[in-house]
């Protein structure tokens, strides 16, 4: 009888949950299972086309989307200032725990980009902003074109005499990761040298996003399976192999000063950890694990996004002849009023030239690197958005994918590819670059931007000046989303341009 009385109270119990959860945003329109389950986004997301799901619930339900019983997509550019306001007041939610590498300790590691904490979000990224302004990236503009040296002596030995067919996009994620640990450690990964990766850095990374990415919808999935310290006894977290590689390159640069009384005066002559480390060194509020959460952001963050944007681009021009036709002639032009260095032109040069400014825009709207909903928690006391309001405490979020085809701001063609749109007229390309998600929005905007866009443009103008690509078996080139890509598939023949050759000899 008891547990007849038992078994009653918890069906009650479990039926008023059910009914509260889904009376408290049943004024929104979504898939059937939303608001029931979480169980549907994490599907989406394993599924790798998550992105493709969020865009047709959009174009099915309208500009507010419940996708699970306490989070709601938001489609409305218009809301976007309030979503992510310049000032603090709608953190960032548990997704973004989901995202901290976790370590046999026990501990998770916050870095500027996934801690949720506004203070320790300060003390971590004001001592660096700096860091990443455009002047201070521009210091490391050499150490592009030393690995872009290395990349085309690559491609001049291995793939031009006999016109070998390679996968473009591998050389370019190797080029981004080089370039990335050039300046964040003065040292190569070797990606380019060996034409492969034997550090087993790139799975490691894909492996930590396809564990993280499924659980970021059902963050209490991840305490119990990523962040347990029972598990992580019986097996590597999966940020472990990461850590290893970064711990490696901060231990080695720690041996090296060991003895150099002159640190401190050194520090801002190298890369970016000896910058780090100068930075940690001169302050006593700055957490001890500080310069391993930073360098943790430059290895993950800071290289293979900026890859999935430069195969994003390289697809993109070598698919439609016109754009690359146009590009080379716009490089053309400024190279015979010579304003452009060979055979690297330099960011001065190529920073404000008009069709290649469109194309890395249109690159990085067709293709955004991150493309899961930016998840924000709404205050306690509520936020009524484009005429709704949202209850304290709900998750909503805005999809890069989803907001970059915007239809009455990117115009109804949205879903193709034309750089055109970025010079149509003036006012349109400045609410266009408002409006665009790919770096994300507000006070929490991505670090990284300006060496993403100094990559871009760099290799970008090179490569087209100096040589010739084609595209092979285009419809082999896919991608899988786990929130960062992993493209795969971009497979070309290349061969040196006349021009080059003479301006070479």
């Amino acid at each position: 009888m008891l547990m007849l009385v038992g078994l009653l109270v918890l069906c009650l119990y479990i039926g008023f949950h059910v009914v509260r959860t889904y009376r408290r945003l049943d004024h929104f329109p979504g898939p059937l299972v939303a608001p029931f389950t979480d169980l549907g986004r994490l599907w989406w997301v394993r599924t790798s086309r998550s992105h493709h799901y969020h865009m047709a619930f959009h174009d099915r339900y309208g500009d507010y989307v419940r996708l699970g019983p306490n989070m709601v997509s938001i489609s409305d550019v218009d809301a976007m200032a309030l979503v992510y306001p310049i000032r603090p007041g709608v953190p960032k939610g548990n997704f973004y725990r989901s995202m901290m590498p976790y370590t046999r300790k026990g501990r998770s590691l916050p870095l500027v980009f996934n801690t949720r904490d506004e203070a320790l979000h300060r003390r971590l990224k004001s001592p660096i902003a700096h860091l990443y302004s455009l002047s201070n990236i521009l210091t490391f503009e050499r150490f592009v074109d030393e690995v872009l040296e290395i990349l085309f002596r690559q491609f001049d030995e291995r793939f031009v005499p006999d016109q070998v067919v390679f996968d473009l996009g591998s050389w370019l994620q190797y080029f981004a990761f080089d370039v990335m640990g050039t300046m964040s450690f003065s040292r190569r990964y070797g990606f380019l040298e060996k034409g492969r990766d034997d550090t087993g850095l790139l799975p490691a990374i894909w492996a930590f996003m396809r564990a993280a990415a499924p659980v970021t919808q059902m963050p209490w999935v991840d305490l119990v399976w990523n962040k347990n310290p029972v598990v992580a006894l019986f097996r590597p977290t999966p940020a472990q192999p990461i850590l290893n590689v970064v711990l490696s390159r901060i231990n080695d640069r720690r041996d090296e000063l060991h003895d150099d009384v002159n640190f401190l005066e050194k520090a801002n002559e190298k890369d970016f950890l000896s910058r780090f480390m100068g930075i940690q060194l001169k302050s006593d509020s700055i957490p001890p694990w500080a310069v391993t959460a930073w360098s943790f952001s430059n290895v993950i963050a800071g290289s293979d996004t900026t890859a999935v944007a430069m195969k994003t681009l390289w697809y993109h021009l070598l698919l439609h002849p016109m754009t690359m036709h146009r590009l080379r002639e716009e490089l053309l032009q400024t190279q015979q009023q010579s304003k452009l260095s060979r055979p690297f032109p330099t960011w001065n040069e190529v920073s404000r030239l008009p069709y290649l400014n469109a194309c890395v825009n249109e690159a990085l709207r067709i293709h955004p690197p991150f493309c899961l909903p930016f998840e924000r928690i709404v205050p306690a006391e509520g936020m009524t958005i484009g005429g709704h309001f949202f209850p304290g405490g709900t998750v909503i979020g805005m999809n890069p994918w989803v907001i970059n085809r915007h239809r009455p701001t990117f115009g109804e063609d949205a879903d193709a590819w034309r750089p055109e749109r970025w010079l149509e007229d003036p006012a349109r390309t400045r609410r266009m670059e408002n409006t665009l998600l790919s770096f994300g929005a507000g006070k929490r905007v991505c670090l990284g931007k300006n060496i993403a866009l100094l990559e871009l443009k760099k290799l970008t103008s090179a490569l087209v000046l100096n040589y010739e690509l084609e595209i092979l078996r285009a419809e082999e080139f896919q991608a899988q989303n786990f929130f960062f890509f992993k493209q795969e598939g971009l497979f070309a023949v290349i061969k040196r341009r006349v021009e080059s050759r003479l301006v070479g000899s």
